[in-house]
């Protein structure tokens, strides 16, 4: 049998039989898609609209019928009050006597008394002469002094003779129920003030969840409003768009704002609801429909998957293990189940290929341990010389004053110290014999300055064991002594605090020297940031204790920590001398 050529037609063909699959499913979910949504639309979501917004008008309306039912409280109320007889004769007699005065004010108080009965749903109630001016109040809360301004308004004159009520809101949206005292061949004696309760029209306006509800009266002027409402400066423009007594539109803030008003009171009650809040039930009725539909279409797509898997299998399992590749992981398993020869030698070329890689990798990795730590031992190297020549200086002085006890001690901490410096000096230390190093030394200076130099260390227990390069708070402390106390007179203070926090560590070295000038911290912060691990700049530079020694530590912090170390210098605000100060991250992924 010919061997099985495969050739660009052939690949053509494969990549042809499952765009064909596609093309043939497609038009179909197009086809039901359409259909299911135009069902949804025209059977579903379009009476459920429509239903939505008729509950809302019949919230209006069943808003403004409890306020209706209200008014008409406050008109049987003073229909009570007026078929009391004794009221007229009351009413008739003019400006009495004091006492006469006040038996009139009682007998008045107990008719009001009588037709109110046991509830009070109502502010307070009063009674006022023809000229406008009060007579008796009920409870005798704050009443308006006069009501000329109701009497003397031609609009509610009318309705007062004709034995109609009035609906009187004045400047301080005080609210009252007015009526004339007439008798039956309309004799006007004077006239019936009920002050309403504005928080029950609130409440009244309150019982409705989700929506901003709006009373106004006839002149666009706010009557009541839920609690939840806004203060709102749209009411007249609300009754500019009134075309009747009910209705409901869309205003320009896409709010849907039933509106009812009332015959009898004239009022109109207005519910402001959001479109998004009216239509929530029928959004999500689309919402779920566009989640059966994409549903439908993944079930469809995960079919036209597997009738296709078989023509493309290989290939995806030889590209799902690339994809799970990566940098420690470079092993590539053989698929015995390849049926194509040219798979199978992809498969075996790619597998050499990885194992080139992963040896070239581990050539490069073991490349930059080693240069890490040549560049650590060289920052080191290069710091520890003025580190032992201060401390052969400061034994010279005491050999000079013959103080030979001292200079045996001294020499036997510098011995420890050099030991502690070239032992090893690629090789990380804990923080305990960093800071054994450093009392060491401070032990070693306090032999030359005696009571001028004063040290304290505070070290968490817990920070013992933290890894660190040699070398990194003794040459701070250093500097502290070369350069802090030259212009400070003595006692020369100097506090190094280690502490743990959330995650981090932190050494801070505070002095109580002069300080150093912004632009020469400037300076040197500089320098780190710019240094590359500060090889190069030492070369350049003669090295001292001082910005330059500040450099090379935080260079060999940089590379042990990389970029999870902070450095910062400042002078303190309170008690002179400046704080070094040293954080990286207890995450221990060194070089």
């Amino acid at each position: 049998m010919a061997p099985q050529k495969w050739n660009l037609g052939t690949i053509t063909n494969r990549s042809s039989l499952q765009t064909k699959l596609i093309v043939t499913f497609v038009p179909l979910l197009l086809v039901i898609l359409i259909c299911f949504l135009v069902y949804v639309n025209w059977f579903i979501v379009k009476p459920l609209r429509e239903k939505t917004v008729d509950e809302t008008m019949l919230t209006a309306t069943k808003v403004s019928r409890q306020l209706d039912d209200y008014i008409a409280v406050q008109n049987q109320l003073s229909q009570r009050i007026l078929s009391n007889q004794n009221l007229f004769s009351l009413m008739e007699s003019g400006t009495l006597p004091a006492s006469e005065g006040l038996a009139r004010v009682r007998e008045l108080k107990d008719m009001m008394f009588q037709a109110l009965g046991p509830s009070l749903d109502i502010r307070d109630m009063a009674i006022y002469n023809l000229r406008g001016n009060p007579v008796a109040s009920y409870i005798g809360m704050p009443m308006p002094a006069s009501l000329l301004p109701v009497i003397n308004d031609k609009e509610f004159a009318d309705k007062l003779n004709d034995r109609k009520f009035v609906l009187y809101s004045d400047e301080q949206g005080t609210l009252a129920f007015i009526r004339s005292i007439s008798n039956i061949d309309g004799v006007l004696y004077g006239y019936l003030y009920i002050q309403m309760d504005n928080a029950y029209l609130q409440n009244v306006a309150s019982g409705i969840v989700g929506s901003a509800i709006y009373v106004v009266d006839p002149y666009g002027k706010e009557i009541a409003k839920s609690r939840d409402a806004k203060d709102s400066k749209d009411n007249i423009e609300r009754m500019q768009a009134v075309t009747s007594n009910s209705g409901i539109y869309l205003d320009n803030a896409q709010n849907y704002v039933a509106y009812q008003k009332s015959e009898s009171s004239g009022w109109t009650t207005f519910i402001v609801t959001s479109k998004a809040s009216v239509l929530g039930s029928v959004n999500s009725i689309k919402h779920f429909a566009i989640f059966i539909i994409s549903a439908l279409m993944l079930l469809s797509l995960v079919y036209v998957y597997i009738s296709s898997r078989n023509f493309v299998l290989p290939i995806r399992r030889l590209r799902s293990q690339i994809i799970r590749m990566n940098y420690s992981n470079l092993s590539l398993k053989t698929d015995d189940k390849l049926i194509f020869n040219d798979l199978s030698l992809l498969n075996n070329a790619f597998e050499d290929m990885l194992e080139r890689l992963q040896a070239s990798i581990e050539r490069e990795k073991l490349a930059v341990h080693e240069e890490v730590m040549a560049r650590n031992s060289a920052l080191q190297a290069h710091i520890a010389p003025h580190f032992i020549h201060n401390a052969l200086y400061l034994i010279s002085i005491a050999s000079q004053e013959g103080k030979s006890e001292v200079v045996s001690e001294m020499c036997q901490q510098l011995s420890e110290s050099l030991r502690y410096i070239v032992s090893s000096p690629y090789k990380h230390v804990n923080m305990l014999e960093e800071f054994e190093h450093t009392k060491r030394y401070l032990s070693l200076v306090k032999r030359n300055y005696e009571d001028d130099l004063v040290w304290e260390i505070e070290m968490d227990p817990f920070a013992e064991a933290i890894q660190l390069p040699r070398l990194v708070i003794q040459p701070s402390v250093e500097n502290c002594i070369e350069h802090a106390f030259s212009q400070t007179d003595p006692p020369w203070r100097i506090h190094i605090k280690i502490k743990l926090y959330n995650g981090l560590w932190a050494i801070e070295i505070t002095d109580n020297g002069s300080g150093i000038e912004q632009e020469k911290i400037k300076e040197i912060l500089d320098k780190i940031e710019e240094s590359d691990h500060g090889l190069e700049e030492l070369r350049k530079e003669t090295l001292g204790i001082g910005s330059m020694g500040i450099v090379n530590t935080v260079n060999r912090l940089k590379l042990m920590y990389k970029n999870r170390l902070f450095f910062n210098m400042f002078n303190n605000t309170d008690g002179g001398g400046m704080t070094v100060q040293i954080i990286a991250s207890l995450e221990r992924d060194f070089y």
